[in-house]
């Protein structure tokens, strides 16, 4: 539990201008791995040290809720990622509650109660975009909150849908403070410089219309035939993929001998295109991996897992595709048929974070030579370049261009195509990861601007001792569980109701029901059973 934290000097220019702002509306872009989850809860103990209020944090993903709340304990925030509407009020012993977008859609109404005066972090704004039913979900919500911080890793357009709270000019969003990945590699030590081998290709495939199609990645084609042309190479039938992998895998080989946890992450199109992947990786490559989809219940413990383990290799479809912090990642190869803009530099993202104590934190993402790839990459390569010379003019704009949209194929159409050959050749005739880092990276200091938070928002107290590394929710999970275990040995002794053992075990503890109890009330109850145990097997 820490009373004081050490920023960035973005992240304390950021705070400055979010408390000197008198409108509820702050939107902060920062690049991923510059450390926006820090700025956010910072700024809200400051917040809530003038004036306490309810706190809830809106999260992309079920993942990314735990992420949240185990970074908002160690900063003495108590935040519930599991909480529903059907749990009733909040605990008096937590400060709020981290949901996702997904959740505020269909309970958007029963948030507004707990949120009317609450303070709102909204990460990874831009997905409120996506759904239309999303965007008009959090107008009901957190229309009437006090102050509303909203994050993203990305600057991002309305394109068809605007996002409330957020200001728009000519359909871009303005942000109040704007930190991008050119000025993380100037200040040095903040994310890590990161390399695109381009991998071409001669493929070949049957379009859905019956006609062959042959092309190499440098052959102009229709946005159609070119998604066709992307699916045909990244296809787990052809030599392509293998060819790029046996890359990748060497690659990381050859990090590992300096940093032996460094990992690697392979983006893939589906499910069953991510198993084909891991399958490849153990029979042709001796790899062993660690495969992340969506409809698996252990997903965010299988990423938590990866992220502080020394497995080599882990496969998935989006589940990583941004927010989620594995500063291990070393080697990436972009196996997936998305090619916009937005969804490229959040899968960049996961390669930037910066790890204090090693030397030459080069990252490289592997990717197909798509001219839309091609493009992505290049600017985040200008950006690097013109920041590792720490010479960049004024006048130099690296602009974010509109790509065509990614098409694609679904029902009939799929079945109806099918990858023939896929070969991969010769791609970047030079390396550009031979350029020299700064001479100021070389000690991986960590450096930055300490601040005291104070004492933490008023809330009830903890009570037990042996929960240091457990979020409050965690703790109260444990009891939640031991309570049920004894319920259920009591009812199936005393021959009463599991029911009716419950209603007089709340009653001991002053309770209405368990999941409104603090973690007191909890192990006051867990007493009052252990002493009814005790007196059935006297």
């Amino acid at each position: 539990m820490s009373r004081s934290v050490k920023l960035r000097p973005w992240q304390h220019a950021a705070l400055a201008r979010f408390a000197a702002s008198p409108h509820p509306d702050f939107l902060a872009v920062a690049t991923p791995g510059a450390g926006k989850t820090t700025f956010a809860l910072t700024a809200l103990r400051q917040v809530l040290a003038k004036r306490p209020a309810p706190v809830v944090i809106v999260a992309p993903t079920a993942h990314l809720k735990v992420q949240w709340a185990q970074a908002a304990a160690r900063l003495q925030l108590h935040l519930d990622p599991a909480w529903t509407p059907a749990d009733g009020g909040l605990p008096p012993d937590m400060h709020g509650v981290v949901t996702s977008y997904q959740q505020v859609a269909v309970s958007a109404a029963a948030l507004r109660e707990l949120a009317r005066r609450a303070v709102v972090v909204l990460d990874e704004v831009h997905h409120a975009g996506e759904d239309q039913a999303w965007g008009e979900s959090l107008r009901i919500a957190f229309g009437e909150s006090a102050r509303r911080l909203s994050l993203s890793g990305t600057p991002f357009r309305s394109d068809t849908r605007a996002i409330p709270f957020v200001r728009y000019e000519a359909d871009e969003a303005v942000p109040d403070f704007e930190y991008g990945y050119g000025d993380a590699l100037r200040e040095g030590r903040v994310v890590r410089p990161v390399y695109f081998p381009r991998i071409g290709g001669e493929m070949e495939w049957s379009a859905p219309d019956g006609n062959v199609h042959a092309a190499t990645f440098d052959d102009p084609l229709a946005n159609q035939l070119a998604n066709q042309r992307l699916r045909t190479a990244l296809s787990i039938e052809g030599e392509w993929l293998p060819s790029v992998l046996r890359q990748a895998v060497e690659r990381l080989t050859d990090v590992r001998r300096h940093q032996p946890d460094a990992g690697g992450l392979v983006i893939a199109i589906d499910q069953d295109h991510a198993r084909g992947i891991a399958a490849m990786l153990r029979r042709d490559f001796g790899q062993h991996a660690v495969v992340v989809t969506s409809d698996d219940p252990e997903a965010s413990d299988r990423i938590a897992g990866f992220a502080t383990g020394r497995e080599p290799w882990l496969v998935a479809v989006r589940m990583v595709s941004e927010g989620v912090d594995i500063p291990r990642l070393r080697v990436g190869v972009y196996a997936t048929t998305v090619t916009t803009d937005l969804f490229f530099r959040q899968a960049v993202g996961r390669f930037v974070r910066w790890v204090p104590g090693i030397r030459d934190q080069r990252a490289w993402l592997y990717i197909p030579d798509d001219l839309r790839l091609r493009i992505r990459a290049s600017e985040i390569a200008e950006a690097r370049r013109h920041s590792l010379r720490k010479a960049r003019r004024d006048d130099e704009e690296l602009p974010l261009r509109q790509g065509p949209d990614d098409a694609v194929m679904l029902g009939d159409q799929l079945s109806l195509f099918a990858a023939l050959s896929a070969v991969a050749v010769a791609g970047d005739a030079y390396a550009p990861w031979h350029e020299p880092l700064p001479d100021d990276w070389s000690d991986g200091a960590d450096t930055g601007i300490e601040i005291e938070l104070g004492p933490p928002p008023p809330v009830a107290a903890m009570t037990s001792d042996g929960n240091l590394g457990m979020t409050r929710r965690q703790a109260k999970d444990r009891l939640r569980l031991a309570n049920a275990e004894a319920a259920k040995d009591i009812a199936r002794v005393s021959g009463l109701s599991y029911a009716a053992v419950n209603l007089e075990l709340n009653r001991s503890a002053g309770l209405r029901r368990v999941t409104e109890a603090t973690e007191e009330q909890l192990q006051v109850r867990l007493h009052a059973a252990r002493r009814w145990q005790w007196r059935l097997g006297r």
